[in-house]
């Protein structure tokens, strides 16, 4: 584990890192959310590993089950929710800068 760091929505650990790509842990408390954001450098591959998890993309939100993945682009807003009654982990995998 490269770096651990606990947030008020849950925690993630750093993997794997290099200069263009980076893989995540990160999980995500009960009832909680991560903001509604876009990333004009980077874009992301979600594998849920713990689920399902409310994802938004693009004003388009999905349920994801555990073992199902999604794509974001470069510049693409995208959230992911823990529904009330469950955390969400997911792994998340950086392309870019």
């Amino acid at each position: 584990m490269l770096e651990f760091s606990e947030r008020p929505w849950g925690t993630y650990q750093v993997l794997h890192s290099t200069a263009i790509s980076q893989v995540k842990e990160i999980t995500v408390k009960a009832g909680a959310r991560l903001s509604y954001q876009t990333h004009q450098k980077r874009a992301e591959h979600w594998f849920i590993t713990q689920g399902p998890a409310t994802v938004t993309i693009d004003g388009v939100t999905k349920t994801l089950q555990t073992g199902e993945s999604v794509d974001i682009g470069i510049g693409v807003a995208h959230r992911l929710a823990a529904p009330e009654s469950n955390s969400v982990t997911f792994i998340e995998v950086q392309t870019g800068t």
